[in-house]
């Protein structure tokens, strides 16, 4: 499934295209994909000027000129491309996906269109009212963005405090951080030196002070996920950029799908192993992640 790299990725991509742009027409091609679409979804978008495009952990919200919000979620093969005037080659381009029967959703927006192709049909989308996303079950609960001013090593203290669970799967939880997936979890533990199993609150210093180990998580979660945004996230299997191009943050994985490799911690002789953590596979160095 794509994680918060990937989905920045797409909107930093098709935002040039979307804001601004009014909607001409939208063609359903399907009655459903995960969900059902909402009654006369494509009659309430048509004629909706774009005034914005954000994300919210792993979601893309469109304020539209009515008050409206089209929020969209890529499941775990969703992609988005740009068809028309404007269609950027990309320095990675590949051939996108173009299966009438996987293209979903045709967003006209004049001389352009963006299409919606899914051949899993795991992802949705939906409209709700922007000013009460904040209540809406799908955001309600999210936790703190990782990318946002407010994620410092503070935070992680006041999050992990007297948490038992384990470091990987407190980061997992989206009620605490909204956004982080497997992938990244993972590299930014092995950037830290923090070991997967260590107990969360192990973070936390005495009075609730966050300890040097939760600076250096916090300082490695915003780089892992920048470094990332800025590669294009990674490309596994399904993910691509809204231009058809390759995410390339995979090659510089440290830990990720790297069993028996040599641990890339300078002085490290570790090699990298694979646990299992809650159903997840746990990529991490026994050596360096204490």
């Amino acid at each position: 499934m794509p994680e918060l790299p990937e989905v920045e990725t797409v909107r930093r991509g098709l935002a040039p295209t979307l804001v601004g742009a009014r909607i001409t027409r939208v063609e359903l091609r399907r009655p459903d994909l995960r969900f059902p679409f909402p009654p006369d979804f494509a009659k309430l978008l048509q004629g909706r000027r774009i005034l914005g495009l954000e994300r919210r952990a792993k979601y893309l919200i469109a304020s539209l000129d009515d008050g409206a919000a089209l929020i969209a979620h890529l499941g775990m093969s969703g992609s988005f491309r740009i068809e028309g005037k404007g269609e950027p080659p990309g320095a990675f381009a590949l051939p996108r996906s173009k299966n009438p029967a996987h293209d979903h959703v045709v967003i006209h927006l004049g001389e352009s269109s963006v299409v919606y192709n899914d051949p899993r049909r795991f992802g949705f989308m939906t409209l709700a009212a922007t000013e009460a996303l904040a209540s809406h079950p799908f955001f309600a609960e999210l936790g703190v963005e990782p990318l946002s001013n407010g994620f410092n090593a503070e935070t992680l203290a006041q999050l992990f405090a007297g948490r038992k669970t384990s470091l990987k799967v407190a980061l997992l939880d989206q009620k605490l951080i909204a956004g982080l997936g497997n992938i990244y979890v993972c590299e930014a533990l092995h950037r830290a030196g923090l070991a997967p199993d260590r107990p969360a609150g192990d973070v936390v210093g005495k009075a609730g002070a966050p300890g040097k180990a939760a600076e250096r998580l916090a300082r490695s979660i915003r780089d892992v996920l920048e470094e990332a945004v800025l590669a294009g996230g990674s490309s596994l299997r399904d993910h691509r950029q809204a231009d058809g191009s390759l995410g390339y943050f995979q090659h510089n994985f440290r830990v990720y799908n790297r069993v028996g490799e040599a641990c890339p911690t300078p002085g490290c002789r570790g090699i990298i192993e694979r646990r299992a953590q809650n159903g997840r596979s746990t990529f991490f160095c026994p050596k360096c992640q204490k």
